[in-house]
């Protein structure tokens, strides 16, 4: 299917008030239109159409009411400095987008087809990119199951939208060390469950210890593995890395952790530069011996959402453990201004990583 003819556009007649680009918070204000395409058994997904921002109308007995399935992801586009709007490696979202759908009975979507209609989304909404440092334009493609049923089986009806929203840092302190409790009482998934699917209920399963975290003043959970408590996985909004004694660990992808495509960029980056670096199992036993044999250079976590962001403190069995006392560490930066460059455009972008967006 060829998608720059495939999709419909229809253009809103009022455009919203843009938000002030140098005061950005985190997903909260969002741009002039949206994508949505329709999947129904026997017609597979269909009508795929760029049209203005909207509520849409669902009935009440809709199938993702009810039993959650529901698959997302998100991603960015940045503004250069010359002008240009850049996408980072936007096919490895709508891949994982699929492999999500797997795990969630949903039926995949055509990648080349959403990537086109994503391009021309950006591009019709151009002016909603900031151009302040630190800023870009962050994109939620997602799917929801609309069959109107009250059974436990997959939906035969489904909606694929993307919509879009200017964004500033994602945690308040930016590229400043934030602070994570290790979490001791809830589990978010094992393997087997939906850990490796981008899908609702594992936030939703994260949420109440987030909020335990957040009364004690700490950002985010570091969650361990559900069964013995004792290895480490990933952090609610990213995955997580340790630098002990030179050399860069991070949770191996056990079934049970998502696979991060920031995570993949900054191990593929660190092997570019001869950093060492492996994905094994690590525990926060291992991770607290380093820290009191003074082998603890660093921490931090990736995402789309932060990209790259240090950790200063962690909350273990009633002890902080500082790390790097508290200060952003010289690899930590040295990753977030080489990404960052990448994504923006003022680094050179040697594995061809990033996608330009132009008229069509």
């Amino acid at each position: 299917m060829d998608g720059k003819k495939a999709i419909e556009i229809e253009l809103t007649t009022t455009k919203k008030e843009k938000p002030d680009f140098s005061n950005l918070s985190f997903g909260k204000v969002f741009t002039d239109h949206m994508l949505m395409m329709d999947y129904k058994d026997g017609e597979g997904w269909h009508t795929p159409k760029i049209l203005p921002y909207q509520p849409i109308s669902l009935d009440p007995s809709s199938v993702v009411f009810h039993y959650g399935q529901t698959v997302f992801e998100g991603l960015k586009a940045y503004r250069t400095k010359e002008g240009k709007i850049l996408l980072f490696r936007p096919e490895r979202n709508f891949r994982r987008l699929n492999q999500s759908n797997d795990r969630l009975c949903i039926p995949h979507v055509d990648e080349e087809l959403v990537l086109e209609g994503l391009k021309q989304l950006v591009w019709i909404d151009r002016e909603w990119i900031p151009d302040v440092e630190g800023t870009s334009l962050y994109i939620r493609p997602f799917i929801i199951s609309t069959q109107p049923y009250l059974g436990v089986s997959a939906s035969t009806q489904y909606k694929f939208m993307i919509i879009m929203s200017p964004v500033g840092a994602y945690y308040k302190e930016g590229i400043a060390p934030v602070k994570i409790a290790v979490e001791e009482e809830f589990a978010r998934t094992v393997k087997g469950g939906t850990g490796t699917a981008k899908t609702g209920g594992n936030y939703a399963a994260s949420l109440k210890a987030q909020e335990v975290a957040n009364e004690k003043g700490y950002s985010q959970v570091l969650w361990l593995d559900g069964k013995e408590k004792k290895y480490i996985e990933e952090v609610g909004s990213m995955n997580i890395f340790f630098k002990i004694n030179g050399e860069v660990v991070t949770p191996e992808l056990s079934g049970s952790i998502l696979e991060g495509i920031t995570r993949s960029s900054i191990l593929e980056l660190l092997k570019h530069w001869n950093v060492p670096v492996s994905e094994r199992r690590i525990s926060m036993d291992e991770v607290y011996a380093a820290y009191k044999d003074g082998q603890l250079e660093e921490v931090f976590g990736t995402g789309t959402a932060a990209v790259i962001s240090p950790v200063g403190e962690l909350f273990w069995h009633g002890e902080k453990i500082v790390i790097n006392n508290g200060e952003t560490g010289k690899l930590s930066q040295q990753l977030y201004d080489t990404l960052t460059g990448i994504q923006n455009g003022t680094v050179e972008d040697p594995f061809n990583w990033v996608t330009e967006v132009k008229e069509n």
